[in-house]
């Protein structure tokens, strides 16, 4: 588009994605975004959308993208329609955002960015975790190098909840792997490296769930020359955890989305050191045991208040301000689907691991 005006969005689904994030996030971003029609099955919410919004509503989707032109379609329907909604979407040449998850197997993904690539239009995927500002800041200490080499990285997603609602059944793509699971993997990749698939070991629990999907998920990613992660999403856990741990060879960081703190050793700074095969004892010839004194450097980052209060906005933001980028100028995406594909390959081995509960 050469043009300034703002993108025309349609936004499939008025339900907690397609009505208390996208659109309550596009209604502020009019330089850049008009929501131009939504598409839901109940009247109460199309009602509620014409007099909030001030577009015209339909009851399909399909009704939506024939009768409007639309730059860009927001794929918030339920998680098991993400896959074949966007991919019909992507056939009748229109731009996609969907929400996540993007699809449940590599297969599918395979299949949208096959579809992507023949309509020439573009496939976003609203993983707005990337720009969480925590993980941004725990990427830029590990990339200064501070913590010497990485050792592991533990993601924590936990809390105590029963659930009985459409996103704990299989059938629906529920349980915490597919509903959670996706920001946190995907930090977890990034930290990891998108260039390999790591080692994968998943164990897999139904603890407070009414429906048959799982709510407890333990995830172990390794590779040679690579950080270990472990990932845990668990809705039977009573006392909170640091959400990010990282361990290095000079140091590590612990903390949460609003706090984290590192400290650190500098190898120039500490004593010279090496092997002793001997037996260790002091000079009275006590047995004793390895001691040095080492000079730690501590930091700190926090969320302020105004940013805690934003920091949703904000990320949602971010990703469409650089889907906006994108659309309008052909700038790569930040968040692409090759890199989900790489998800999709961790949570079909974790199934494939799990039988007791994907039995199929």
């Amino acid at each position: 588009m050469s043009d300034t005006r703002p993108l025309k969005v349609g936004i499939i689904g008025q339900g907690r994605s397609g009505r208390d994030i996208h659109a309550a996030h596009l209604v502020n971003m009019t330089e850049h975004y008009q929501i131009a029609a939504i598409a839901d099955g109940i009247k109460e919410r199309r009602e509620l959308a014409i007099q909030d919004y001030g577009c015209r509503a339909y009851s399909t989707y399909q009704e939506m993208v024939e009768q409007e032109e639309l730059d860009l379609v927001v794929n918030a329907s339920p998680s098991d329609l993400h896959f074949p909604i966007s991919l019909d979407l992507l056939k009748r040449g229109i731009n996609v955002l969907c929400e996540k998850p993007l699809a449940k197997t590599p297969a599918e993904v395979d299949q949208l960015i096959q579809a992507s690539e023949a309509s020439g239009k573009v496939l976003a995927i609203f993983q707005q975790s990337r720009y969480q500002p925590a993980f941004m800041q725990i990427r830029k200490v590990i990339e200064s190098g501070v913590l010497g080499r990485i050792v592991q990285i533990d993601f924590t997603n936990n809390g105590f909840a029963r659930r009985w609602d459409w996103q704990t059944l299989q059938s629906n793509n529920g349980g915490n792997l597919l509903n959670t699971g996706p920001h946190p993997v995907d930090q977890a990749l990034q930290l990891f490296g998108t260039d390999v698939v790591p080692q994968i070991t998943c164990i897999m629990d139904r603890a407070n769930t009414f429906g048959d999907a799982e709510d407890y998920v333990k995830l172990i990613l390794r590779g040679e020359g690579r950080p270990t992660i472990d990932l845990e999403i668990s809705s039977c856990s009573t006392f909170p955890r640091a959400q990010f741990t990282v361990q290095g060879t000079n140091g590590g960081l612990s903390g949460n989305t609003e706090s984290l703190q590192w400290k650190y050793f500098k190898p120039e700074e500490a004593p010279e050191q090496k092997l002793i095969k001997e037996p260790l004892m002091d000079k009275a010839g006590i047995p004793t045991y390895c001691s040095e004194t080492l000079t730690w450097h501590e930091d700190r980052w926090e969320l302020s208040l105004e940013d805690n209060k934003s920091m949703f906005r904000t990320m949602t933001g971010q990703l469409y301000q650089m889907l906006h980028r994108s659309l309008t100028t052909g700038a790569p995406l930040e968040i692409t689907p090759q890199q989900i594909r790489q998800q999709m390959v961790v949570m079909e081995e974790c199934r494939r691991q799990n039988p007791h509960i994907y039995a199929g």
